[in-house]
């Protein structure tokens, strides 16, 4: 009989003592629903959704689409932050149970009037128009069915809703629908839409090629099937595209669990509940492209609900002229089930391809992680590249091939090519560095620096860096926007040619279609320093042009005005009436500004409002009451 090692002994006490306290503070009927108590109600958005780059952490109520219905205090308890904001949760309360709870009431129109009252002048007095504030314990009691707000449409809401979240004494968000509301109903299971096979290792082929491939799934009766089997070999992976619907409801959800069997032996689950907000950015881990959930773990994803819990959990080998049969289990919080079934055949890598003559013959070179794959016209006679690493040489045959091209594959753990000789031409690998994850890294060169720190890599990252010399549109290509970070990166680089107007002029990052993101950034001498959470096409730009402001209604009882900006964004603003400050409220969806009295006193006098936008540029209005 094995013996459990110290590491994983503490492991499983872990995961047991984690697993106590979590059903501990899920008590029954201690929650009261907090839109509409006790009448039924829709969702727009369940707990673990797959929202751009974190999990949706809680749920999302309907609100008969219109803003304005009474927010209910859920329990007993009393309000330790409060925040007045145009994005994110928008306006949002967080509200405190003897239970060891917290639950969360974002994206309000409004608060109650006591507590709206009590933070408008905490705003007044720190003359802020977006404030987060955190009262003293107790000092704003609630009573459970009490209202505290009005649901709203503010923050980076799509449309009028509640976000309701109920979070443990750790600050991790839990799955409210298993805190036993009525008021929900659900009796549909999971939909699957497609299905993907990855390959995991250099060894790994999925129908003879080394390449993701995604698959069409039919239903018959209550099920989902692979049409046929696929041919794999070596290591690979299971991914699927799915989602979840309510009873009643047309728009389609996230659901947590998937289970994966052979016969009735379950060889991997996920069950995402709880969230940790600290390692929330591990869902472009646990997922494909923010879409495709992966039903594998890979080696550095910090989420602790697989099982089992260990690295390349949920990996599939299938021998040469072997057949294997899987069922996967999507089930949703309300224990519903749809299965999906799928064969995978083993073969053995085959270095000629029997496929149709399709694929290009021009030379290329991709990069999957640690692998890089060069590409080469098959047509050209010779079957060996020549990598050339660390002043070495090293022949290599060709992974596979068919009529037009023969593919390399080359671990680049082993060592960074410089250059490539193919039979004809050679080519030269753009790799620079290696990152190691959870260490802090210095990349330098003639024209950049780039410093990762150890929460920056969410894995490994082979580091390919591009100078964008271009006197007019400097810049840096730093890998690909589809690798991602967890955390940011701090990067300066030197366009000492550059002779724009360097006081509105800072740095952009440009998608592929040519649309640009504000990233920011400090001029240093003739040295750009910016940081970001993303990597991909980093240009300077430049915003000369000052905010639009357009008064809607400026009177006695209120002023509001709309505020554009077509370039950097809006970075702040501020308005006086008669030399005081007033307090303005913004909807960036509606680009307006509008005034927040401090008293019931008319508005008498000249009026003053400033716009900044990101670049630094600002524009005046003025005019008199």
């Amino acid at each position: 009989m094995s013996k459990l090692s110290n590491q994983n002994l503490w492991a499983l006490l872990l995961g047991i003592l984690t697993q106590v306290s979590l059903y501990a503070q899920v008590q029954q009927g201690y929650f009261t629903f907090p839109i509409k108590p006790g009448e039924r109600n829709f969702l727009a958005g369940t707990m673990g959704e797959i929202r751009p780059n974190h999990f949706h952490s809680g749920i999302d109520i309907k609100t008969e689409g219109r803003q304005g219905l009474p927010v209910f205090a859920a329990a007993d308890g009393y309000v330790y932050r409060m925040k007045i904001s145009s994005f994110g949760y928008g306006n949002v309360l967080y509200v405190k149970h003897p239970s060891g709870n917290t639950t969360v009431y974002a994206h309000l129109r409004e608060f109650a009037p006591s507590i709206a009252d009590y933070m408008r002048e905490r705003m007044y007095a720190e003359r802020k128009n977006e404030l987060e504030y955190f009262p003293e314990a107790r000092e704003i009691p609630v009573k459970k069915g009490e209202i505290i707000a009005y649901s709203g449409n503010t923050g980076s809401s799509m449309g009028p809703h509640l976000h309701f979240e109920i979070r443990d004494s750790l600050d991790r968000a839990l799955n409210p629908l298993h805190f036993g509301f009525s008021e929900i109903i659900d009796r549909t299971p999971p939909f699957a839409q497609r299905i993907a096979i990855t390959p995991l290792d250099q060894h790994s082929r999925v129908q003879g090629i080394y390449a993701r491939k995604e698959f069409p799934l039919i239903q018959a009766g209550e099920a989902f099937y692979l049409v046929s089997p696929v041919s794999v070999s070596g290591k690979v992976g299971i991914e699927v595209l799915a989602y979840d619907q309510l009873d009643d409801m047309y728009n389609r959800n996230g659901f947590p669990t998937y289970e994966v069997f052979e016969a009735e032996r379950r060889i991997f689950r996920s069950t995402v509940n709880p969230i940790d907000f600290s390692i929330g950015r591990y869902i472009l881990s646990h997922t494909y492209r923010n879409q495709y959930t992966r039903l594998y773990k890979l080696p550095n994803n910090r989420f602790p609900f697989y099982e089992p819990d260990s690295a390349w959990a949920g990996a599939i080998q299938v021998t040469p002229h072997q057949e294997r049969e899987f069922r996967i289990n999507m089930r949703d919080t309300y224990e519903n089930v749809r299965t999906l079934h799928l064969t995978l055949t083993g073969e053995a890598a085959l270095e000629r391809l029997h496929v149709p003559n399709t694929t290009s013959g021009t030379t290329s070179i991709a990069y999957e992680g640690n692998l890089l794959l060069v590409h080469d016209n098959a047509k050209v006679a010779g079957d060996f590249a020549t990598f050339h690493v660390n002043g070495y040489q090293m022949e290599m045959p060709y992974a596979y091939r068919d009529a037009n091209k023969r593919t390399y594959i080359w671990d680049m753990s082993l060592g960074r090519p410089d250059s490539v000789a193919l039979c004809s031409h050679t080519v030269y690998p753009q790799v620079n560095a290696l990152v190691k994850v959870d260490t802090e890294t210095l990349y330098a060169d003639d024209y950049c620096e780039i410093i990762f720190d150890e929460k920056s890599l969410l894995d490994d990252l082979y580091l390919r860096v591009n100078h964008l010399r271009d006197d007019t549109v400097p810049g840096i290509v730093i890998n690909d926007p589809r690798e991602y970070l967890r955390e940011p990166i701090r990067i300066t680089f030197s366009p000492k040619a550059y002779r724009g107007d360097r006081s509105h002029t800072q740095v952009y990052l440009r998608h592929e279609n040519g649309r640009l993101s504000f990233q920011g950034g400090q001029w240093e001498g003739d040295k750009m320093r910016f940081t970001t959470r993303s990597l991909g096409t980093f240009v300077l730009a430049t915003d000369s042009v000052p905010p639009l402001i357009q008064p809607m209604r400026v009177s006695a009882s209120e002023i509001r005005f709309t505020i554009r900006d077509g370039m950097s964004g809006i970075r702040d603003f501020e308005a006086y009436v008669d030399g005081e400050w007033v307090l303005m409220r913004y909807e960036h969806k509606q680009s307006m500004i509008w005034s927040e009295k401090k008293s019931n006193e008319p508005f008498n006098g000249e009026v003053l409002v400033k716009v900044r936008d990101m670049a630094n540029n600002e524009a005046i209005y003025r005019g008199k009451i």
